[in-house]
């Protein structure tokens, strides 16, 4: 048997392509600025699913925007930004700067998991950056209500992120106020470490309980050999790194991870 064509037919195609994104503008007349711009990107993330988000943490920084025309041209729709503060977690990565920058050159829903300390203080700058997604851990903010609704408010798509080893119980009184929510498959800031199960048995608790209502993601360890499972107990938006820039291809790798998702 002859090698398997990963290149398929629909690689570089953007499942929301520009006529797509126009006509979700132009179904939203009537509503305020911000009631428009959230209902624009919740569009565009259901039209999209399930769909992989490429971690920019793992890309080339010595040329950001080159990664992001090849992630283009490769047809990702969602890009994932994980902010750690040294403080939450031990690991430090970047900011707002990083954020704005890609704003100013790309189309691409903005996903921005903040894995940081006192998050209530920093969401506004992270809003005007151009976020268009933002998650908050709720080992962060237990009481997390107040400040999901004050980013929704402001046309930003707002989430819960939980560690593998948090209690469910943390979260579940406050999953109702969710645009997204993260379920963590590794423990948040930390390195090289293996797909945790656990993931895969909150997503299909939540997709039971929830429907269709909330995005469900999962981030930490998504390959592929684990996106399938994934894809299988509920994820709609599929974090990936080393898995996407660990190979030259980025139309190849996503290509891969697109069939794995069916398999």
């Amino acid at each position: 048997m002859g090698s398997v064509d990963y290149r398929l037919s629909h690689c570089g195609k953007r499942k929301v392509d520009a006529v797509d994104r126009i006509a979700v503008t132009l179904g939203l007349d009537g509503m305020s600025e911000q009631a428009s711009k959230s209902h624009k990107t919740r569009r565009i993330l259901e039209k999209a699913r399930p769909t992989v988000l490429p971690s920019l943490l793992m890309c080339d920084f010595s040329n950001l925007e080159r990664e992001v025309r090849r992630l283009e041209e490769a047809g990702i729709e969602v890009l994932h930004f994980d902010v750690m503060d040294g403080h939450f977690v031990p690991n430090l990565t970047y900011g707002m700067p990083i954020v704005a920058a890609l704003r100013k050159i790309t189309d691409l829903v903005l996903d921005v998991h903040l894995m940081i300390s006192e998050p209530a203080r920093y969401s506004q700058q992270f809003i005007d950056a151009g976020a268009d997604v933002i998650t908050y851990h709720i080992e962060a903010v237990p009481s997390p209500v107040e400040l999901l609704r004050k980013t929704r408010a402001q046309g930003v798509l707002s989430g819960l992120a939980i560690n593998p080893g948090t209690d469910m119980a943390l979260l579940l009184p406050h999953i109702n106020e969710c645009d997204v929510i993260l379920a963590m498959s590794v423990q948040a800031g930390f390195g090289g470490q293996a797909f945790n199960p656990i993931a895969l048995d909150r997503l299909s608790m939540l997709r039971t309980q929830l429907g269709e209502s909330v995005l469900l993601e999962v981030d930490g360890g998504v390959n592929d050999k684990t996106i399938g499972s994934c894809v299988k107990a509920g994820a709609d938006l599929l974090v990936v790194g080393s898995a996407l820039f660990g190979h030259p291809d980025y139309c190849l790798a996503i290509s891969r991870l697109q069939a794995a998702m069916k398999s």
